[in-house]
């Protein structure tokens, strides 16, 4: 079907759905709820350049390395980063260097990526910060809204489940979640959002049109879809100096979102939609 927008509102409708049957609903985390990892790109891709540039005897200028590491962790968003960790594996083997274990590089990235998330979570404890400002706008809300509808609510990151768990109880949306939370594990072939979206269909013997995902990324976009489920991309805003997912809102769309927002500003106008095919 043609694009519409919803009725007053900035919400795209791409898909015709099923509404009415929504029975559970399964959250990404990072973009999605939390701003707290935001920027984390101007962390890891400075880092892989850097090994890349050290680990091998490749002639590559530094703006050439950064093309093609924006490239892959742009491509792999969504999924753990063990995923992107394995592909910088890829690119320094490809240059002649014999690369470290892919967790040996995902333990360097958090332990530079880490400090600037304890400091705002420091901020956070010290009131520099409110909780609101490190959530997508009204993302507590929706979830608060799903609650009193009675919807079973979890979450699934690709970051490592003991800070998924940590920073959602810190911006206070942990106890939304009581189907559970899941994120990476470092035997990360013991986790993904494939799985957990396939235990609850499982479990609960659904059809798609009564579970629902939400994520800001092309993969647990893909991974509705390929179970029928109903699929809302949000397209939000990240803050990276290489712009990437500059192009996060026609991915989602190309992989199959059902629906575009940019956030959950419209979330009583979405859960009408959602529920009463209004």
């Amino acid at each position: 079907m043609q694009t519409q927008l919803l009725e007053g509102t900035n919400i795209e409708i791409h898909n015709k759905i099923q509404t009415g049957n929504i029975k559970h609903v399964v959250f990404d985390f990072d973009g999605t709820i939390s701003l707290i990892r935001d920027g984390w790109q101007n962390v890891m891709v400075p880092m892989m350049v850097e090994f890349l540039q050290s680990e091998t005897e490749t002639t590559e200028t530094h703006e050439e390395l950064e093309a093609i590491v924006v490239e892959f962790v742009d491509r792999l968003t969504g999924k753990q980063t063990i995923y992107q960790m394995m592909q910088l594996c890829d690119e320094i083997e490809k240059r002649g260097g014999k690369p470290k274990e892919p967790l040996e590089y995902k333990d360097a990235y958090n332990q530079r990526l880490l400090p600037i998330v304890d400091q705002r979570i420091s901020d956070l404890a010290d009131g520099k910060l409110s909780a609101e400002t490190l959530r997508v706008p009204k993302s507590l809300e929706f979830l608060q809204s799903l609650h009193e509808l009675g919807v079973k609510c979890y979450l699934a990151s690709g970051t490592d489940v003991e800070f998924v768990k940590n920073e959602a109880k810190l911006l206070g949306v942990a106890g939304y979640f009581n189907g559970g939370i899941y994120g990476a594990l470092r035997e990360y072939k013991k986790f993904s959002k494939a799985m957990v979206i396939q235990k609850i269909l499982t479990d609960f013997g659904l059809s798609g049109s009564e579970l629902l995902i939400v994520g800001d990324g092309y993969v647990e976009i893909e991974n509705a879809k390929a179970v029928g489920a109903i699929a809302i991309g949000v397209a939000s805003v990240e803050d990276n100096v290489y712009n990437m997912n500059a192009d996060k809102r026609e991915r989602l769309i190309r992989v199959g979102a059902d629906i575009i927002v940019p956030d959950f500003r419209e979330g009583d106008q979405l859960l009408e939609y959602l529920f009463k095919g209004l």
